[in-house]
Parts: C-alpha cells; structure tokens; sequence
C-alpha cells in the first residue's frame, strides 16, 4: 500500500491515464492506458528498474497524437504478477506476453517502444513474431545477438556488464538496494543519469513500487534467466519490421559500439545518436524522444493510409 493513502502522490500519474489489469495465461499484468479507446494501439515496454511510469514523459504526446497507448507493468514489476521460478522470466516467456496482450486488446499487430529490459523484449517480440510487430523504436539498447557476442568478445563491454554478474547471486542482491530505505536501489538512477534527472520524488515513486512483496524477486529474475534460461534459437536473427534506434552516446552500461552491428540486422533502419545524453534518454530528452516516435509513427500511419487507399473497390 502506498505511504501517501489517499493524499495526491507528489510523483503523480500523468493526465488521462487509467490503469486496469490483463489477465493473460499464467499471469496478470497492470496496465496503463491512454488516448482514445479506437487509436492505433501502441505499446510502450518499460526496462530495469522502472514500471509503465517510466513513460510518463512519452504517454500524453503519444496519446495527444490519436494513439491507444498501452504501457504495461511487465511480469515482476509493481502490480504485475511475480511468479517463482526463472524459467517464467525467460526472453521467450517475456515476448509472448506482448503477444498475449495484444491479443487481449484485439490488435493483429501494433507498433512496439522499448528501453533497456523492454528494449530487448521488443527486438525479441520482432524477431519470433515479426507479423505481431508493425514497427519497432528501441531505446539503448542493443539487438540481442549482437549484445550476446559483445559480453563474449569485447573486454570494455564485460566490464559495463559486471553489475549482471552481481544479479546472479542469491538474494544479496536484493537485501542491498532494499536496505537504508532502498538506498542502493535509489542510487541505480543516481549513478548511471545525469545530475537532476531524478527527483526525489520520482525516485520515491520507484522506490514505492520496488518495495512491493516480491518485487525486487521478480526484477532481478530477468537478468537471472537472461544467463541460465537463454531463449530457443530462432530461424533467423534478421529483424524485418521497420526500426528506429535512439540511443545516448554517454550510456554507461552499454557502449556506443553496439549499435552499428544491430542495425546491420535490421531489414530497413534509421538511427539517431544523442551524444550528450546516456542510458536515460527518455527522461534526459523527452522533447527529442517525443518528436521522433511521433515522426516514426506517422510516418507509419501514412503509409497505412496510402496502402489503403490502393486497395481496390
């Protein structure tokens, strides 16, 4: 239960948002949503150690611009269910949860936006199910091959990566960033963003849904199975939906190497470098982040439209 009861929480949800859960099979997620019921579906995937309101600064432009968003809390976080057991958090298990909800909200297919963690379950969800995906923006993070071969042959790579080797101990992991009221958990943002990023309020907020029965668990489960529940091999590592890549040069975890090799998987792709900014770009550059998912996906829109208009009578 949150601390503030029913007082306004001083890291509020932003306007026009309304949250409901999805039963969906072997779990329930949290979702939230906003923007006219009959818009284009777009779903928005939180990363590590975030929940849907990581995309505070993305959901009202997006649903401004005539979109149904569609931000779930993904398996392990805040209101979503956390089961037990690593083989629920594998990559596989993940994308068919994307699948999964889009069948509940009866869209064939629908644009997907994903950072960190969920960045990497969208470029999965692309690959397994490219006729589920109509476009993909990804967000600091790299195609999964490619990341894979980086923590096998790039020494600077394994050195950004050490904290997962940390997430795989048992419950240590947990016990530091919930101690000192979550301070080490508090200090993930601090210590990978620029100064002022995150309010204190905001990192309460985080911290709030963090500190849910189970939480961290089911958190850190996804860097556990990600090392000793690896996803089946696909046909093939090419991504065939179109993709927009934005990424802050100043990443501190994944370095600016990976993003050329993932775009050479992708069938058609544009990317956008921001050289003054880091892993948090859609809170170190919200206006930046807005305007190009909005291109992206008007561009996608009109291309709908045009299609639609060749079809004949």
């Amino acid at each position: 239960m949150s601390p503030y009861g029913e007082r306004p929480h001083p890291a509020p949800d932003p306007p026009g948002v309304h949250t409901r859960f999805v039963d969906l099979p072997g779990v329930r997620l949290h979702v939230a949503e906003a923007g006219p019921p009959d818009g284009p579906p777009v779903l928005l995937l939180h990363g590590f150690p975030e929940f849907w309101w990581g995309w505070r600064r993305q959901i009202p432009a997006l649903a401004a611009a005539g979109s149904r968003v569609i931000a779930p809390d993904q398996r392990g976080y805040n209101l979503s269910d956390k089961p037990r057991g690593l083989s629920a958090y594998s990559l596989d298990r993940l994308a068919e949860d994307v699948v999964a909800l889009l069948d509940s909200l009866g869209a064939a297919r629908a644009p997907i936006v994903g950072h960190d963690w969920g960045a990497a379950v969208a470029w999965w969800t692309a690959i397994r199910f490219p006729e589920r995906v109509e476009r993909l923006a990804i967000l600091n993070v790299p195609h999964p091959a490619v990341l894979r071969r980086a923590l096998r042959s790039d020494p600077e790579q394994r050195r950004k990566s050490r904290y997962m080797a940390y997430f795989q101990l048992p419950w240590l992991p947990e016990r530091k960033l919930a101690a000192g009221g979550f301070r080490g958990f508090r200090a993930i943002f601090r210590r990978s963003s620029r100064p002022g990023v995150f309010s204190e309020a905001e990192l309460d907020r985080y911290a709030e849904a963090a500190a849910r029965p189970g939480a961290l668990r089911g958190m850190l489960a996804w860097y556990r199975a990600a090392l000793r529940r690896p996803p089946q091999r696909p046909e093939s590592i090419r991504v065939e939906p179109p993709v927009l890549m934005l990424w802050g040069l100043a990443d501190v975890a994944l370095g600016p190497a990976l993003v050329d090799p993932s775009a050479a998987l992708c069938r058609e792709v544009e990317v956008v470098r921001f050289p003054d900014s880091g892993h948090w770009l859609p809170h170190e550059q919200p206006s930046a982040v807005n305007e190009r998912l909005l291109g992206f996906l008007d561009d996608y829109s009109s291309k709908s439209s045009r299609r639609e208009r060749k079809l004949p009578e």
